[in-house]
């Protein structure tokens, strides 16, 4: 998804014919919230994520991953990082794998 979760919501929910009202009723958002998710002037929190799947028959696991991503993505622009944070953060992510599976193994034996 090249678009933000925001219009991601939006295309969705127009596409179902649903308004602001019936789809924050659904999300248990307020329909003014929700349109300020829509328009990018909020953030949509994390724990609707499952509401948001179940109401749209979505798969939660890639759902979350868009979410996460773009949350990484808003982190390194307001930080004004450059592209090189994002191979630092996946050679951590490999680490922080191995720690655990480490960690993992040690406890199982």
């Amino acid at each position: 998804m090249k678009k933000s979760i925001g219009e991601f919501i939006h295309n969705l929910r127009t596409e179902s014919g649903l308004t602001l009202t019936q789809l924050g009723a659904k999300l248990d958002i307020d329909s003014g919230a929700l349109s300020k998710i829509e328009n990018g002037k909020k953030r949509l929190d994390e724990k609707t994520l499952p509401k948001l799947a179940e109401v749209f028959e979505l798969d939660l696991d890639e759902l979350k991953e868009e979410y996460i991503s773009e949350q990484i993505a808003y982190k390194v622009f307001e930080s004004g990082c450059s592209n090189k944070v994002l191979n630092l953060a996946e050679e951590k992510i490999v680490y922080i794998k191995q720690q655990n599976l480490t960690q993992t193994k040690i406890k199982f034996q």
